[in-house]
């Protein structure tokens, strides 16, 4: 017959730590679908977050430029005319070596890694003159490669949809439930 060495300390079983590692499975399981959804949920918010604020800096930059800022939308944006601004024209935009700068860290990418777009009207006093545009977690501009699009929000849960900031505010973004 086998004896214990010592009787008083017991250990698991295999059987009992299987079991615990089965349902620490389980509930991994159960769980993982959210985490995810609330990560790419974050990299929604901080994508949102850099375009308003790469937004209001280059708003700034084009008030000061012609002394009028852009304003105003309507159900349709319309950005057939509007020219291709590329990262390092609006780096030297917003981030002169010379003087005043509008942001410390222009973000050249949105929260998935994606390069950001952005283009300008060539007539700076236009109503519409900027917009910068996120392709999200597929990396394929599908709004933004349309000449115009509808204005409003999409599901919060399409990650692959396109985040638009224009002239001041967001022109497609995720609609929060």
């Amino acid at each position: 017959m086998f004896r214990r060495r010592n009787p008083g300390k017991r250990g698991f079983s295999l059987v009992e730590l299987l079991i615990v590692v089965a349902i620490i499975g389980i509930i991994a399981s159960i769980t993982m679908p959210f985490l995810i959804n609330a990560l790419h949920r974050a990299k929604q918010r901080r994508t949102m977050g850099e375009l308003a604020l790469v937004g209001q800096a280059w708003m700034s930059w084009l008030t000061d430029q012609t002394g009028a800022g852009a304003a105003g939308q309507s159900k349709i944006y319309d950005v057939s005319d509007f020219d291709i601004v590329t990262y390092p024209e609006l780096y030297s935009y917003l981030h002169p070596t010379t003087s005043f700068f509008y942001m410390q860290e222009v973000p050249q990418t949105d929260a998935w890694g994606s390069d950001l777009r952005f283009w300008q009207n060539p007539n700076l006093q236009s109503d519409r003159a900027i917009v910068i545009c996120a392709s999200a977690r597929d990396n394929i501009f599908e709004t933004c490669n349309n000449d115009s699009w509808s204005i409003g929000p999409f599901t919060s849960t399409d990650f692959d949809s396109d985040i638009v900031w224009a002239d001041g505010g967001m022109v497609r973004w995720p609609q929060a439930k």
